[in-house]
């Protein structure tokens, strides 16, 4: 079993910026890939950025060229550096993880939002 701790969020203007992390603590061993959602009022929790163990990224259309993945293994944590935000970046954004190919477990959560 894996914990993760989400935090960073907060309210930014158009056009900041603001940095993520998620700690996980507990069988992290079993961690492969690790990745950030993001669910804005009345939509589907939507998938932003993936990281590999190798530290192959990938990201939505939406964030590329201004989100930006990294994790660091020694310390079994995850970020997410977010600049030029928009309004539409607004949401609660969860840390989840894979292991054995399916992903597990989310975080409680971190609500950004991003005023007009």
């Amino acid at each position: 079993q894996v914990q993760l701790v989400e935090s960073g969020g907060g309210l930014v203007q158009a056009g900041g910026s603001l940095r993520l992390s998620c700690a996980a603590s507990g069988s992290i061993f079993s961690i492969n890939t690790m990745g950030w959602f993001r669910q804005a009022p009345g939509k589907q929790r939507e998938l932003v950025a993936t990281i590999t163990r190798e530290a192959h990224t990938n990201y939505a259309d939406s964030v590329k060229g201004r989100f930006t993945i990294s994790r660091d293994n020694a310390k079994n944590t995850v970020f997410l550096q977010m600049n030029s935000l928009k309004p539409e970046d607004t949401g609660v954004y969860y840390c989840r993880y894979t292991s054995g190919g399916v992903w597990r477990s989310w975080g409680q959560g971190t609500q950004v939002t991003v005023s007009s």
